[in-house]
């Protein structure tokens, strides 16, 4: 099983906001020792939508989404998510209430249209305006504004998603190394080192350098601990064995 997000909104692809729901979704995922192995963007386009959704149902994916739940035209969300669940819409039950109850009168007739939801959805309570998000299946679904967006992500991580927190998340230990040796005279090594030590993620993230500080690779080896720590010493042991580059540790077990 993995975990993603989908961050849905035309005005994020044409550059009028820029995003903010990746860094916090990550930020909130780690404080609970949860890692995100997705995200993609979207602009308000159905069929894409669906198809992201049902490729991240068939993979097994928990999907985690922020954007286009409203009730104007270019909101496209809430119908790809019947779409790749192949329902169709309907009114929920406990979204129209919490409308009606925030509202009142002028719940209708525009606003109880943000109770229409794929059949068979969940609630996701929104505290500021009682409008809600939804869920069906493993996908969840708020809006894209981000005083909504993030209490209503935290529900559901400390709620439908509690399973997936993690008291021992995957450690990352990382080194930098400086002098003539570049990615193609380490791949050898690097692939070594994944074939030695199945379980782990190597990370390579070469810099051209600036005045400052020559070019350098940085160097990131990242799994549970039992698996990261002796696979870095192992690596960082081959490294030093060369006569051509220079270790900085950035952070070691």
């Amino acid at each position: 099983m993995g975990l993603g997000l989908l961050v849905i909104g035309d005005e994020l692809l044409s550059g009028k906001r820029s995003d903010r729901h990746l860094p916090k979704v990550i930020e909130l995922l780690g404080a609970r020792g949860i890692s995100l192995d997705w995200a993609h963007f979207l602009g308000d386009d159905e069929a894409q939508i669906a198809e992201a959704i049902a490729a991240a149902r068939r993979r097994g994916d928990v999907v985690l989404s922020c954007g286009g739940i409203g009730a104007t035209p270019d909101d496209r969300t809430r119908q790809a998510a019947a779409l790749a669940f192949d329902v169709t819409i309907v009114p929920q039950p406990e979204a129209l209430a919490l409308i009606e109850a925030e509202y009142g009168a002028k719940a209708y007739p525009n606003r109880a249209l943000m109770a229409q939801f794929p059949a068979g959805a969940r609630i996701i309570p929104n505290p500021v305006n009682r409008v809600a998000g939804f869920s069906i299946g493993d996908c969840y679904f708020v809006p894209g504004f981000p005083e909504m967006a993030w209490p209503m992500l935290e529900w559901v991580l400390d709620g439908p998603l509690k399973a997936l927190h993690n008291a021992e998340p995957p450690v990352e230990f990382r080194l930098r190394v400086l002098g003539t040796s570049g990615e193609g005279d380490l791949l050898d090594l690097m692939e070594a080192t994944l074939v030695q030590f199945p379980g782990v993620k190597l990370s390579s993230l070469p810099s051209r350098g600036t005045p400052q500080r020559p070019r350098h690779i940085e160097f990131g080896i990242k799994g549970p601990m039992q698996l990261a720590a002796p696979a870095f010493i192992w690596f960082r042991a081959r490294l030093a064995e060369r006569g051509d580059i220079d270790i900085e540790d950035l952070r070691v077990p």
